[in-house]
């Protein structure tokens, strides 16, 4: 893969950073990544982040929550990269296993670990009925599925707001809708299936973000990551913020429970 092919490359690694704090890729930083966990005792379990990203989810897994282990993958090498100098020097490397895999079924045998853990990247899997049975299947009796996804709030075509987003954003979203992933999980044999719409705080949140890329701090913004680069970024939050707005873009907390 060349750099040209990443979704996530060095210049954009340092930019997210910049956004939503060292090690973190998606919105809200740390806050937002253990609120997905919410309810759900990580301490003294096997877990699996799916797209690790920089590694600071798997940090804060072990180091902060407590958790026996975190096996991190992801399927770019320069964020699989990061991670792992993340884990090194939090001196973590006997609890935190960072492995670059291909996309595809996880390769991991059943009942593998009690929790798997995912913090908007599951937004690139675009097959979420094989993504369900396949987490189902990693997990011991009685385990945890919690992630964050971004959804599109029904199923069909995109409006022309949605797609402009989307072409700006000129990522391959795989967004589905809050319907589509309940029956998902439920098909697949989760019990405990819940689901948290989170469009009310990133619309806030994401507007903030625009204040701060347009306002004060865009010349060091555009300084550190390139003025053109910025520009694009403006450009992309700009439509987000449209399709959140209307609702029909609507981060969700996603959660399913394997029966004992």
């Amino acid at each position: 893969m060349s750099d040209s092919d990443l979704l996530y490359d060095n210049q954009h690694i340092a930019f997210l950073e910049d956004i939503w704090g060292e090690g973190f890729l998606s919105p809200g930083g740390a806050e937002e990544a253990a609120r997905v966990l919410d309810g759900i005792d990580v301490s003294g379990r096997r877990v699996l982040d799916i797209g690790c990203g920089s590694g600071a989810i798997a940090v804060m897994l072990v180091r902060d929550m407590g958790a026996a282990s975190v096996t991190g993958i992801d399927v770019e090498d320069q964020v699989c990269a990061a991670a792992q100098a993340r884990v090194d020097g939090a001196g973590l490397e006997t609890a935190i296993d960072i492995r670059l895999v291909e996309p595809g079924p996880l390769p991991f045998a059943p009942d593998s670990f009690d929790i798997v853990y995912s913090k908007d990247s599951i937004l690139h899997i675009p097959d979420k009925e094989a993504l369900a049975r396949d987490v189902f299947r990693v997990l011991a009796p009685g385990g945890w599925f919690a992630a964050s996804d971004w959804l599109i709030s029904h199923d069909g075509a995109p409006s022309p707001e949605m797609a402009a987003y989307l072409k700006a954003e000129d990522l391959d979203f795989a967004m589905a809708s809050p319907a589509r992933y309940r029956q998902a999980l439920e098909a697949a044999g989760f019990g405990n299936v819940g689901l948290l719409n989170r469009n009310p705080w990133y619309r806030d949140v994401a507007a903030d973000e625009l204040a701060l890329l347009s306002g004060p701090e865009r010349e060091r913004l555009s300084d550190a990551h390139g003025a053109d680069f910025i520009s694009g970024q403006i450009e992309t939050w700009t439509a987000m913020i449209e399709v959140l707005r209307t609702g029909e873009h609507c981060p969700h907390h996603l959660r399913g429970q394997k029966p004992a």
